[in-house]
């Protein structure tokens, strides 16, 4: 009986691992759904970003789809900039590791800013030379 319960909190870990995989999971399927819609899509844990031509739309992943949609145009924007651990970085040469990681979108009207988090400084460089050079190009 006494090894009987030692299994019982790897059974306990085992199935809260099992949910949280078909968490995920159900947040990825909503999300492919909801790309299909775009030119352009990117899917973390933080954020889902779509782009649809110079119409950018970001929210929330959850397993019912995206929530907390924003959305606003490249045409607007006035600057952009990459940001890890709340430092503005260069893309040429950005840093191996970070925490908080961010692209950050300014616009005419000083107040509005739109910070995107993501998980990888890679993905969020790729990201970045990608609308820059879009937005560069519509200017």
């Amino acid at each position: 009986m006494e090894r009987g319960l030692l299994w019982l909190p790897l059974l306990a870990v085992f199935i809260g691992l099992a949910w949280s995989g078909w968490n995920e999971y159900q947040k990825l399927e909503a999300y492919q759904t909801w790309a299909t819609d775009f030119d352009k899509a990117k899917y973390d844990i933080y954020a889902v970003l779509g782009l649809k031509e110079t119409t950018l739309t970001w929210g929330k992943p959850t397993r019912k789809g995206p929530i907390n949609l924003q959305t606003f145009s490249l045409k607007d924007v006035t600057s952009l900039a990459l940001f890890v651990d709340n430092q503005v970085i260069d893309p040429n040469f950005p840093p191996e590791k970070g925490k908080a990681i961010a692209l950050e979108f300014r616009f005419s009207d000083a107040a509005q800013i739109v910070q995107i988090p993501f998980t990888e400084i890679s993905l969020a460089v790729r990201w970045y030379k990608y609308l820059e050079s879009l937005r560069q190009s519509i200017l």
